[in-house]
């Protein structure tokens, strides 16, 4: 596995950096890691006097690409159909000729497929970024998800993602190259959050002074392990506090539906609340005591975990995937096995008890944590420079 730095990048023939133009292409823009990152991305490589482009079936998230000037075209790459995806190399390669692009850069499996051949039919450098550890099966299965090892380099977003890749797939160490997630520490600030937001969003939420706020983040699916922690809750019940579930609910009506059930079984009814999905992330997180990442598969990063540290807050986090890499146990959180409601529960109980002294000496550790390893800044630079290391070569 490569560490690639921006003063290390090849220099074009001519004695300077090229100013690339790569086209990012992914499944959709209506939410997600995935999609705050290729934006950030996009951001970057236009601030750095590269041309960015996007490709993607659309999404709410366009308008942010469209806010900082940055091309978004319309293609429906989410599709697995073969004939679809046939038709997207076609499209992909015209996009490639007109725009002169250098790089395609691929970040999810079906628009890969589409991407590789346009790359070949084109000439253009083909990338790609592993967000996940995708979940191996048989021969078809595999060979499909195998389309992530094909680009010139590929990036894994954490060391857990690099190690998945080398076990998995027939792949030469040399091509994958680790660079973490970032996080925009700017936006995840405390001292950015005005009083105004976060008053707005109390109110809304109907959130009661003085009771500690323990918030889940993450879409209502059952791999964000709600069971777990609406168990543990249930250990500490004799405590004050409010759990929020904050995340999308939209078509988990059932889900949602149970998890009340739950709740309702415990006596938590009123301590546990479902949000539904937030906009504004920093000031949920700010309003929060404690964030937990209850996941039961392994994240590649966890993104969610990096931007509560960024905003001074302990986290609880299962000890597996990303998070072994993003929280250091025992001082900017707890780590914890996967589905141990007891060690949940002590985890909460213990962040609850935490003195005002103890939360801001935890609060200065995590967030110098995240800018000292996890900045935006970071993730594109090391982006930017492996960049002009595939044109230099």
């Amino acid at each position: 596995m490569n560490e690639i730095e921006l003063e290390h990048s090849t220099p074009s023939p001519e004695g300077e950096r090229r100013h690339p133009t790569v086209l990012q292409i992914l499944p959709g823009l209506n939410g997600g890691g995935v999609e705050r990152g290729t934006i950030e991305m996009a951001s970057a490589l236009k601030e750095s006097g590269g041309m960015p482009i996007v490709v993607s079936s659309g999404g709410i998230m366009t308008q942010e690409l469209k806010r900082i000037g940055v091309r978004h075209i319309t293609l429906p790459v989410d599709s697995k159909n073969p004939f679809v995806m046939r038709r997207n190399v076609v499209r992909l390669a015209a996009i490639v000729r007109e725009f002169n692009v250098d790089i395609l850069h691929a970040r999810s499996r079906a628009p890969a497929w589409s991407a590789y051949f346009a790359a070949r039919k084109t000439g253009a450098h083909f990338l790609t970024t592993f967000h996940a550890a995708y979940t191996r099966g048989g021969f078809f299965k595999n060979a499909y998800n195998s389309i992530m090892t094909k680009g010139e380099r590929v990036i894994a977003i954490s060391d857990f993602i690099a190690d998945h890749i080398l076990k998995n797939y027939d792949i030469a160490p040399e091509k994958v190259v680790t660079i973490p997630r970032g996080v925009d520490c700017r936006k995840f600030n405390p001292a950015a959050i005005h009083a105004e937001r976060i008053i707005d969003m109390a109110r809304s939420w109907d959130l009661p002074d003085g009771v500690p706020v323990i918030m889940l983040p993450g879409r209502l699916t059952r791999l964000k392990g709600h069971t777990t922690f609406i168990n543990a809750l249930a250990q500490i019940k004799d405590r004050d506090f409010l759990a929020l579930l904050v995340g999308s609910t939209e078509g988990r009506e059932a889900y949602c539906n149970e998890l009340n059930s739950l709740v309702k079984s415990h006596g938590l009814e009123g301590r546990v609340q479902i949000k539904g999905h937030c906009e504004d992330m920093a000031v949920a997180l700010m309003l929060s005591d404690v964030v937990v990442s209850a996941t039961t598969v392994p994240e590649g990063f966890g993104r969610i975990a990096v931007e509560a540290q960024a905003m001074g807050r302990p986290v609880i986090a299962t000890a597996h995937g990303g998070s072994m890499e993003t929280i250091i146990d025992g001082e900017t959180g707890w780590l914890i096995p996967v589905g141990d409601v007891d060690a949940m529960a002590a985890a909460l109980a213990a962040a609850i008890d935490l003195s005002s002294e103890e939360r801001e000496a935890v609060a200065i550790q995590a967030r110098e944590h995240v800018m000292t390893h996890f900045a935006v800044e970071h993730m594109c630079n090391a982006t930017i420079a492996l960049y002009n290391d595939i044109l230099g070569r």
